[in-house]
């Protein structure tokens, strides 16, 4: 049943249940044929009260990279965080450590500075290091972890022909909405420059943006490439730990058209959500997304920028063409919203938060947070 949008408040983030179980289902079947362990990446899917039917399909575990994400891992997951930081901070790393299953380090530095605290706060973590195969297909540089003189991870050269004592596992992630094709030419990499090293260790985690759950992606493909991997290393226990993948194009952000104004011949629609606030990543990658009921501009039909309602001159996106022309109070839905996107919002100029619902074929649409003054306030000092 599709989604009566009429009944969705504006702004508002919405989670179709019936996407989701979808893609978990795609997710668990690559999990359980190629007999590896995938965990969610709070980093890119956090949206909590969804947790619970992550659950149903096996999905218990999480990775963070802070504190706050641990935590959440433990109180709403109910099991220990994979944890990964960049950089971890002493005043939190008792703390850290203590809410995790997995710690690993960004660097060798970091590893020796906290080596002797690490047991102490909890004796049953595990430990590896972030390596950096100086190798990635990622395009877009803001995202490419292997970009020349890139902070995260460690060279093969910087670690030689041993690991330091106490390291369990190894970590990589070069990938970004990526193939199993892109994986598999990392693999060859990561073993040309790490796989002497495996056999000093017990897991790899292949990090995430294994796209799985995209249209085209080949999960045959990828099953075959793990479980040969797994044949090569039987003692190694794989982890991958993609965020995206588990709520790729499964919601919407619904807004709504509060004016209509054009200069210089430009028709911008002007709504109720900002991209700089609420779709961040339109303007990083960037990316153009899409508009349920819309087209990329078309010659003679109605064409319209879309701008967001913060002061930021450069908050739009455009163009896009409708089959007549947009009115205020209008309904814009954006499509594929609620990976990554709610995530990395903001109450930039104290704009209004979008609420955040779930869509549910049967009992229809359901609010599950509301947002309003407090939250703004409670950000600030």
């Amino acid at each position: 049943m599709a989604i009566d949008f009429n009944k969705v408040p504006s702004p508002c983030y919405v989670l179709d249940e019936a996407l989701l179980r979808r893609n978990l289902q795609i997710i668990s079947n690559v999990r359980d044929k190629a007999g590896v362990e995938i965990i969610v990446a709070l980093k890119g899917f956090a949206m909590w009260s969804a947790f619970p039917i992550l659950r149903e399909y096996g999905f218990k575990h999480a990775t963070a990279s802070s504190l706050n994400e641990a935590t959440l891992a433990n109180e709403i997951m109910g099991t220990p965080a994979h944890t990964y930081c960049p950089a971890y901070s002493p005043d939190e790393f008792d703390e850290i450590v203590g809410l995790s299953s997995h710690i690993t380090f960004n660097s060798l530095s970091q590893f020796e500075f906290f080596k002797n605290k690490i047991k102490s706060a909890n004796e049953n973590v595990s430990v590896g290091l972030r390596i950096n195969p100086g190798y990635s297909e990622v395009k877009t540089m803001l995202y490419n972890p292997c970009a020349p003189g890139a902070r995260l991870g460690i060279p093969a050269q910087t670690i030689g022909n041993s690991l330091p004592k106490g390291i369990d596992g190894l970590h990589f992630h070069t990938l970004c909405e990526s193939s199993s094709y892109d994986l598999e030419k990392t693999l060859t990499v990561v073993e040309e420059r790490f796989g002497h090293l495996f056999g000093q260790i017990k897991w790899i985690n292949m990090g995430g943006g294994h796209l799985m759950t995209r249209k085209d992606y080949d999960t045959e493909h990828l099953i075959k490439l793990l479980q040969t991997f797994k044949q090569r290393y039987p003692h190694l226990h794989v982890i991958l730990e993609p965020g995206a993948v588990f709520a790729w194009e499964t919601g919407y952000l619904v807004s709504t058209v509060l004016d209509v104004v054009e200069n210089d011949g430009i028709k911008t629609a002007m709504l109720d959500v900002s991209f700089s606030a609420h779709m961040p990543d339109c303007l990083e990658m960037p990316y153009k997304p899409v508009i349920l009921g819309a087209t990329d501009e078309e010659e003679g039909k109605p064409t319209y920028r879309m701008g967001g309602n913060s002061c930021l001159s450069g908050d739009y996106i455009g163009s896009w063409s409708f089959n007549n022309p947009l009115k205020v109070g209008d309904k814009i839905v954006f499509n594929d919203m609620i990976h990554y996107t709610m995530v990395k919002t903001t109450t930039f100029n104290g704009v209004r938060h979008p609420s955040i619902g779930i869509w549910n074929d049967k009992q229809g649409f359901r609010l599950v947070r509301r947002f309003g003054y407090e939250d703004y306030k409670n950000k600030l000092s």
